[in-house]
């Protein structure tokens, strides 16, 4: 099984030009059931709907979420969609298998206020500089924390006002960058950037550089956010990925057409993109009740 999922892998990466992310989620979850099957199983012929029903009960039973099962399945159910094209198995035992619902969540998002005083809480330090372009930046495109650290220098054009982005399976788009986050990343690149460049690797081309003049990692991303947010006391779980949120459900609020807002967040299906408009039905329908004398 595991020089299959070997296999596999390599096929996700050279073939389908998965994601480092997409590829680490997939063999974190079929190795948990590779390790979960292996006393009851020798060959992936060997399993079936039987299998599959012990394993979900075994999922459940550990408190996983419903997302999280979803995802394992959906990684189990590619694993052997690519067994069947390799004619390792006649059939693909997931199909035999209903995939629990998920509920559906609706996207948390910051008020306009709250994401200005975020944006402005970054102090006037050479990190001060770099956080409040980074902070801009994702505000401002709506990027995935991903495509925001794995932005290089040559990637972005604070003059013209727009960045090329890299996104989920190497598609490539790009996005404009409005003023404010224009001016701070011009502030970062020639104050405070050349700051941070170690002189032992005074060619880096990332754009966002930590300490040790390297490329900032996700992870740092992650934990200057939850910095900032304890700073101007949001009293909510806020993540990179809200500001991606707040920036979709602004731009539907002020009249983006979805087929845009889904271009510019660069979702692969506009269906995607609709969960926001059902967040801004939401707010209209909270606003009704509020005002409207018989709501």
């Amino acid at each position: 099984m595991h020089e299959l999922l070997d296999r596999f892998l390599r096929y996700q990466r050279v073939e389908k030009n998965a994601s480092v992310h997409t590829i680490n989620n997939y063999q974190s979850d079929i190795l948990q059931f590779i390790a979960f099957s292996s006393d009851h199983v020798q060959s992936p012929t060997d399993i079936g709907r039987a299998e599959l029903r012990r394993y979900l009960v075994y999922l459940q039973k550990e408190g996983y979420a419903r997302s999280s099962i979803a995802r394992k399945l959906s990684a189990l159910r590619s694993f052997f969609r690519f067994l069947v094209r390799d004619e390792v198995c006649p059939s693909n035992p997931l199909d035999l298998l209903s995939t629990p619902k998920q509920g559906r969540q609706l996207p948390l998002f910051l008020q306009v206020s709250e994401c200005l005083s975020l944006l402005e809480a970054p102090d006037d330090s050479v990190l001060g500089k770099r956080d409040k372009a980074l902070l801009e930046m994702l505000y401002a495109t709506g990027i995935r924390v991903s495509e925001l650290v794995g932005l290089s220098l040559h990637d972005v054009d604070y003059r013209q006002g727009y960045a090329r982005v890299l996104g989920k399976g190497g598609k490539e788009r790009i996005v404009p960058v409005g003023e404010p986050a224009c001016q701070a990343l011009e502030c970062y690149i020639k104050d405070a950037r050349p700051l941070l460049v170690n002189a032992k690797k005074p060619n880096e081309k990332a754009l966002f550089l930590n300490k040790a003049g390297g490329r900032l990692s996700d992870r740092s991303v992650r934990r200057l956010m939850d910095k900032y947010v304890q700073k101007v006391a949001l009293e909510r779980d806020v993540s990179p990925h809200t500001l991606r949120h707040s920036f979709a459900t602004h731009m539907l609020d002020n009249g983006a057409d979805l087929r845009s807002v889904q271009e510019l967040l660069g979702h692969a299906s506009v269906s995607t993109t609709q969960l926001y408009t059902h967040v801004t039905r939401e707010r209209l329908k909270a606003v009704y009740r509020q005002a409207h004398p018989r709501a």
